[in-house]
């Protein structure tokens, strides 16, 4: 199973924004244990702080992965054309936050992008993505 995780605005710099909402490790860092992890599945990891570059990973992952765990960060809240990407392509996808969106702003709680997603799990921190992954490979184990 080949999966892309897309992470959307300041998610490059995980590790040293609000430690005290996301952490102190580093995405890079998290993703060579989460490797590990979970040796079955194959990861691919994109991040951009730009709309349109996000938008073209989408367009090209449904023809070289089996799935999409994304991070929207900021995005998740105000863009229709990420959403729009979404729904478009025909590979599932999960959206992930690592903060519990429910339990800070108002404007964070309403996902444009989440609506057109498989599933969406927020509050776990980084095991939100492992949590993603496991489940699509649940689902390829069930299927079988």
């Amino acid at each position: 199973m080949k999966t892309i995780i897309i992470n959307g605005p300041n998610l490059n710099l995980l590790g040293q924004r609000e430690p005290g909402i996301y952490g102190n490790i580093s995405f890079d860092e998290y993703i060579e244990n989460l490797r590990a992890e979970i040796p079955a599945v194959e990861i691919t990891y994109f991040q951009s702080n730009i709309e349109g570059e996000i938008i073209n990973e989408l367009h090209k992952a449904q023809k070289t992965h089996n799935n999409i765990v994304i991070n929207p960060g900021g995005y998740s809240h105000t863009s229709v054309a990420i959403a729009d990407a979404i729904a478009a392509i025909s590979i599932p996808v999960i959206e992930v936050h690592i903060s519990n969106i429910h339990a800070r702003e108002d404007y964070r709680q309403k996902l444009i992008t989440g609506s057109k997603c498989r599933a969406v799990i927020s509050g776990l921190g980084l095991m939100g993505y492992k949590a993603a992954i496991q489940f699509f490979l649940e689902e390829v184990n069930i299927k079988k």
